[in-house]
């Protein structure tokens, strides 16, 4: 930032509420001045400037049952402040987009560990939105469906891309807005902190101007309310305060199916928005000085990339990452696929089981729709379990050993 460009000031606010429905509240949120080392929502955070270390603020949605997904989200936020702070002052925009990336993988590291540790927290795992500021600039590090919008004179403009099953399918063309508000399966999401060993975070960034409104949420609160309602709220409210309390009250009247976290900046001192200043959109971010991360960015998420090539591994990844708390975590290659790969096996079991009957002399016909040989019921395969025959034979031999010796004693 140039000598002459205006200083960036943030008026902000958060807010985190249990929900209608919720026993307890797994959502947790951060609000820290890396510069003073001030964290919290005590009056002196009310009204921030970025120092030369910046200022981060971070939404984390936590899943796993019990207690776990409040200790999966609380990690992330501690863990991720402290990186953020033992790693100084960023130099260079790049440098604070390079730290940012870091830490939230530090921190899906460090939760996955305590998670395999700890058995009763086995399958804990969090969403992270973080966004950090270095002068007018804000980097946004996604993982998850947690959400980060700017609202832009008057208009609302979603900044992240949900990693999530019903956002892949709409993007994909197979579902509409208004299907995906009623898809059987919209709680499925991609990838969360702690579910598995290393997570690909979603870097964007947006340059932050005079009057501009940013606002990070749990799908607690954008999943209740339509982006038209969040929109008019963020425009006419006074302060981040009144945005933030209204919100959550919106949320809760219609229905608080979840937990619901909001966290609203207001830019009340900046650089003014120029004439010809482009859309506001989802724009990825690069790290350009250095080697290995630049040959690792791509132009589109890596996160959709990897999931179109893990195709081999669909059915034991949905088994292993299947979480049924607030979220399902699928680690799987389509999304597709995942939903039909019971159907799958199932055909081909019929299938197998049709060769067999084949060989044995009866009908191969099949019907025509199911493909299954007519005159036949899908098989039903039992378990079983067998012992090796050398173990097996050594039990039948102890036995008759202990029946005789019985039968000499009862003779006696």
């Amino acid at each position: 930032m140039s000598q002459d460009s205006p200083v960036l000031r943030l008026e902000l606010f958060g807010r985190t509420d249990v929900g209608q429905i919720r026993e307890h509240n797994e959502d947790n949120f951060i609000v820290a001045n890396l510069t003073n080392q001030l964290r919290g929502l005590g009056q002196e955070m009310r009204q921030v400037v970025p120092g030369e270390n910046g200022v981060v603020v971070g939404v984390c949605d936590g899943m796993g049952g019990a207690a776990a997904g409040e200790v999966a989200s609380q990690l992330a936020v501690d863990i991720i402040y402290e990186q953020l702070l033992e790693s100084g002052s960023a130099k260079t925009r790049d440098d604070l987009a390079r730290r940012l990336v870091d830490a939230i993988e530090f921190a899906g590291a460090q939760i996955f560990q305590e998670a395999r540790a700890d058995r009763s927290r086995r399958g804990m795992g969090t969403t992270a939105t973080v966004a950090a500021f270095l002068d007018r600039r804000v980097f946004i590090g996604q993982v998850g469906d947690s959400r980060a919008y700017l609202l832009r004179r008057g208009k609302l403009v979603q900044l992240t891309r949900d990693q999530s099953l019903v956002n892949q399918l709409i993007e994909a063309g197979q579902l509409t807005e208004e299907e995906a508000e009623t898809f059987e399966h919209n709680n499925i999401i991609l990838q969360a902190l702690g579910t598995a060993e290393t997570v690909q975070v979603d870097l964007t960034y947006v340059d932050l101007c005079q009057d501009d409104v940013l606002m990070l949420c749990s799908d607690g609160l954008s999943g209740m309310i339509r982006n038209d309602e969040i929109s008019e709220v963020l425009f006419r409210s006074a302060t981040p305060l009144d945005a933030c309390k209204e919100l959550t009250d919106r949320a809760n009247a219609a229905g608080g199916h979840d937990n619901i976290t909001v966290i609203v900046m207001k830019v009340t001192e900046g650089e003014p928005l120029p004439a010809d200043a482009e859309k506001v959109a989802y724009q990825k971010y690069a790290i350009v000085d250095v080697n290995e991360v630049a040959e690792e960015a791509p132009s589109e998420s890596r996160l959709f990339d990897t999931i179109k090539t893990n195709r081999a591994d669909i059915e034991a990844e949905v088994e292993r990452q299947n979480l049924r708390v607030s979220h399902t975590v699928l680690g799987a290659a389509s999304p597709l696929e995942a939903i039909r790969a019971a159907e799958k096996e199932k055909a081909a079991r019929v299938a197998e089981a049709a060769k067999g009957s084949a060989k044995g002399g009866f009908s191969t016909k099949r019907d025509e729709r199911s493909g299954r040989p007519s005159g036949f019921d899908e098989p039903v395969l039992l378990p079983t379990h067998t012992l090796p025959p050398l173990l097996m034979g050594t039990i039948v031999l102890s036995a008759l050993v202990l029946a005789g010796l019985l039968g000499y004693l009862a003779i006696r």
